[in-house]
């Protein structure tokens, strides 16, 4: 595998797009790892210290996805620096989609990220300037359809995106109401932990979990994990966070899911973040989902869970380790050896897979389907893992290998 992810690694991107805005002193970037298949996607992220090599690495890590999940495109990503909590953002946005659209109408599809919203933000700006959908770039550049048959993908697309979620068991309890955009990563995260019980043996309920972050992936999958019987016992953002070493009570997550303030963790009762951050992972959980930003796991947070019971981390985020390499550095490696890792690519690769199941043919766009879809493809891709080596560590690694063999046929 190593001359493999040496190669990947090092490939120069195809394309780079580089954005200053006229107004602000917001920049951005669009990174393209290639045009495989004719088009690329990734999704449009904004924050404060954005730089192009973390969009570049992420970019890398869409490839590895739709290698799993579908189509057989490129990977990209979009990263804007800028503060999320300016009011100026939406202003920002609309001006960087104008500024993309040439890309987005040819061969780039994009959607929401970290502190961009897909239903509420990406969908109408790109409206606005022209963009029958985000996902334009992908039907002319990869299946280069136009006419009625692009028409009808588009549309497809345009239902199954802000669908509003209604089936009992994948809505949240609470008065808010859901799109699939809202709840599909998160639910794939957790769907990847009840997949690798059953695969490699085990139970998840009540099983204790730490959540890292909570925004949309890591309070659904919060969600989710307890709706099935695991126990919460510790949430932890960059404002601070939670633990009750018995687990948190279902209504206790789903009040605190209903209640979250955009990204952040809203409770009465939340405690200083360096006062948690001593805690938490000494708290013996056995399941940990980093749903934050990238980078932020530690060798020291690794260490502590590891010996405090650890045995299974899904990445819901995206090169979550603080490594400076893009995939296997020292602290992936590690953790990858000694406990089982879900990499990103499969465990947070739900909205990947939604957008490749809405650009299928004869498909039935219902919540129930495309989550189905979902959870399908997550189990497929461990169960190939199991079959290539049913040992519950280096599953990050068989995974990474298998995937890397579809990317250079």
């Amino acid at each position: 595998m190593e001359k493999l992810l040496q190669e990947f690694e090092n490939k120069e991107p195809e394309v780079v797009f580089e954005w200053q805005d006229s107004e602000t002193s917001a920049k951005g970037w669009i990174v393209i790892n290639s045009l495989r298949g004719g088009a690329a996607a990734g999704g449009t992220r904004m924050r404060i210290g954005v730089t192009k090599n973390e969009v570049l690495s992420l970019a890398k890590t869409m490839e590895v996805k739709f290698a799993v999940a579908g189509p057989n495109i490129g990977g990209g990503k979009s990263g804007i620096d800028f503060d999320p909590k300016d009011p100026r953002k939406k202003d920002v946005l609309k001006r960087w989609f104008k500024a993309a659209k040439p890309i987005l109408k040819s061969y780039y599809g994009t959607g929401g990220d970290m502190n961009v919203d897909e239903v509420e933000e990406v969908i109408p700006f790109c409206k606005n300037e022209g963009i029958l959908f985000p996902l334009e770039g992908i039907v002319s550049g990869h299946f280069q359809l136009e006419g009625d048959e692009k028409n009808k993908i588009i549309d497809q697309l345009s239902t199954g995106v802000p669908l509003e979620v209604t089936s009992k068991n994948l809505l949240p309890l609470g008065n808010k109401s859901y799109t699939v955009g809202d709840l599909i990563t998160g639910y794939g995260v957790c769907e990847s932990v009840i997949h690798y019980y059953n695969i490699y043996g085990g139970n998840l309920k009540n099983k204790r979990v730490i959540i890292q972050g909570w925004g949309n992936v890591a309070a659904t999958a919060a969600y989710y994990l307890a709706q099935q019987g695991a126990k919460i016992v510790g949430i932890i953002d960059k404002n601070g966070g939670l633990i009750n070493k018995d687990g948190f009570s279902f209504e206790k997550i789903s009040h605190l899911l209903e209640n979250r303030s955009s990204n952040y963790l809203e409770d009465s009762d939340i405690r200083p973040f360096d006062e948690i951050n001593n805690e938490i992972w000494k708290s013996g959980a056995e399941i940990f989902i980093p749903a934050a930003a990238s980078r932020l796991v530690t060798n020291k947070n690794l260490e502590d869970m590891i010996e405090h019971n650890l045995e299974v981390i899904s990445c819901g985020a995206n090169v979550p380790f603080a490594d400076k390499e893009i995939f296997f550095g020292p602290i992936a490696k590690k953790a990858d050896a000694q406990v089982s890792v879900i990499p990103d690519f499969i465990s947070n690769c739900g909205m990947a897979r939604t957008f490749s199941y809405l650009m299928e043919k004869n498909i039935d766009i219902n919540d129930l389907s495309i989550f189905e879809a979902v959870s399908k493809t997550i189990f497929d891709a461990l169960k190939e893992a199991f079959e290539s080596n049913n040992s519950k560590q280096l599953i990050a690694k068989t995974s990474f290998e298998l995937a890397l063999k579809k990317l250079s046929l």
